[in-house]
């Protein structure tokens, strides 16, 4: 009887068990359902920023190399690409990132969070308050970001500048419109005066 009581007592914790395991499952795959939008925009930025250093380049190259006539629309054409480019790899990129999301941040939440927190997660997460703080919170950056660049510029730009020029020096590449040291022609020596 002893056995029977203790294998009954097994198999109801092995099911409280699986049931707990299930539930807390099904509440991680709820709060990555939620967070669908910022895995979305995450890989919105991504492919944003990997346009960015193709974007600086040609912005440089239409200014230092084409001539002024010409840049307005060579710039639309290259915009047209790098549109092109990113309405091709955004869903390429989100549909990846929202297929490894279960496997690489599901059992991360399932180890750090007990079956109570991610309820209360989901419960934040699906709130009202959280959806306006989250449509609210690029304008606060932006204020934010705004007030912070007008108030370090005076400090910060020359500092730049100076950062830019020593780069250049340290280069080689011209400064101010100055060819480089290493570039400028040797002045030609002092003759000595001549023997009498």
């Amino acid at each position: 009887m002893k056995n029977f009581k203790l294998a009954v007592l097994t198999v109801a914790l092995a099911t409280s068990s699986i049931a707990m395991a299930q539930d807390k499952a099904a509440l991680v795959k709820q709060l990555l359902d939620v967070q669908r939008p910022a895995v979305e925009g995450m890989a919105r930025l991504l492919v944003n920023d990997s346009v960015s250093p193709i974007l600086q380049a040609g912005s440089e190259y239409l200014q230092t190399q084409v001539p002024a006539e010409k840049r307005e629309a060579l710039g639309k054409a290259a915009e047209a690409e790098v549109q092109k480019y990113v309405q091709e790899a955004f869903p390429i990129v989100r549909d990846k990132a929202i297929q490894l999301a279960p496997t690489t941040v599901g059992p991360l939440l399932e180890q750090n969070f007990n079956e109570d927190e991610l309820k209360q997660l989901v419960a934040w997460l699906s709130s009202p308050l959280n959806k306006k703080f989250s449509e609210l919170n690029p304008q606060l950056g932006n204020a934010l970001t705004q007030k912070l660049v007008a108030d370090v510029r005076p400090t910060i730009d020359p500092k730049l500048q100076a950062l830019n020029v020593s780069v250049a020096k340290a280069l080689g590449a011209p400064t101010n419109g100055q060819p480089p040291a290493a570039q400028q022609p040797a002045k030609p020596a002092a003759k000595a005066p001549a023997k009498k």
